[in-house]
């Protein structure tokens, strides 16, 4: 047996791609997406299709050329979704766009649009989660959202008091990132001898997930970014695991049996803390100079990438 195949005893596996060939040959449960996975993905050949659907689309919609831009990045994203349900059992997370991540309504509004357009070609809500940055604000979003049975993937959770805003708000699922966490610590030269079980992002999966447990919440915990397949071993039996392609190779090619780190006697219930007010929510999660750090810079990547694809659908328009 390999590694891949033992983990999915345990643990749920995701796949962290929107390459079709890539999906089709690991057979996960779910897939995630996001605009930098996408922007590598329309640079392919192979999904010229998806492209030029995407602008027809935006065209027949009409409206003025920013309006166009919008729509045409919006069906890109949906498209690859579509195109990716075929392929696995589960859901699909589809990401909206990183540059409203700091406004409520426009979140809500732009998940709705993203939720219609799936259904408008024929795909249930119930396949879908949308993609939101932790931020105070998307949280929120998706707690209105979910009143209107849409579900979300709230991504780029740092801090403890991140996922615990998530609970208590009845977010779906969260996505930790360990390996990014594991970047900061590794350049700030806070990490010596490593050891997976030491890993600061594992550690950060590790406290969250019992947390979860204890006090009962129904919030999945699914593990993301990944630097090595230490990081990824060191969390078997999390909820949900999504895993990039180069991972999954090294996983699938490697022999050996996975063992389940993460477990918790779910008899044992104890009465849930008080919720996190907005001013205990910022003040706890800004102790936290990492999860800062690493917040406001995934937000700007994301952004970046959502630039680029819009300028490379610009210059199709």
């Amino acid at each position: 047996m390999n590694l891949l195949q033992s983990l999915k005893n345990f643990t749920t596996v995701v796949v962290d791609s929107s390459d079709i060939n890539i999906i089709r040959k690991y057979h996960p449960y779910d897939a995630t997406t996001n605009p930098s996975l996408i922007l590598k993905s329309v640079n392919l050949k192979i999904y010229e299709h998806i492209i030029n659907s995407s602008i027809k689309y935006a065209k027949k919609k009409g409206g003025n050329y920013k309006k166009q831009i919008s729509n045409a990045a919006d069906k890109v994203a949906v498209n690859f979704g579509i195109e990716i349900l075929k392929e696995i059992p589960g859901r699909v997370s589809t990401e909206i766009d990183a540059r409203l991540s700091f406004n409520t309504e426009l979140c809500i509004k732009k998940s709705k649009k993203i939720i219609k357009m799936y259904e408008d070609s024929g795909i249930n809500r119930s396949k879908v989660l949308i993609k939101l940055a932790a931020t105070w604000e998307c949280i929120l979003a998706a707690k209105e959202l979910k009143k209107d049975n849409i579900q979300c993937n709230l991504t780029l959770v740092f801090s403890f008091a991140q996922a615990r805003a998530c609970a208590e708000s009845g977010v779906f699922l969260i996505s930790p990132f360990v390996g990014r966490i594991y970047d900061w610590y590794k350049n700030k030269g806070r990490i010596d001898n490593y050891i997976p079980s030491n890993d600061p992002g594992v550690l950060s999966v590790q406290k969250i997930y019992f947390y979860y447990k204890k006090y009962n919440y129904n919030t999945i915990i699914m593990g993301a970014s990944f630097r090595n397949i230490e990081q990824i071993l060191s969390l078997c039996g999390c909820d949900k695991l999504t895993i990039s392609p180069e991972l999954l190779e090294q996983l699938n090619f490697t022999q050996g049996i996975a063992t389940e780190k993460l477990f918790y006697n779910e008899d044992i219930y104890y009465d849930k803390p008080k919720e996190l007010s907005v001013s205990d929510f910022y003040w706890q999660h800004n102790q936290d100079s990492m999860a800062v750090e690493k917040l406001s810079e995934g937000i700007r990547q994301f952004a970046v990438d959502q630039d680029k694809l819009e300028t490379i659908l610009s210059c199709r328009l």
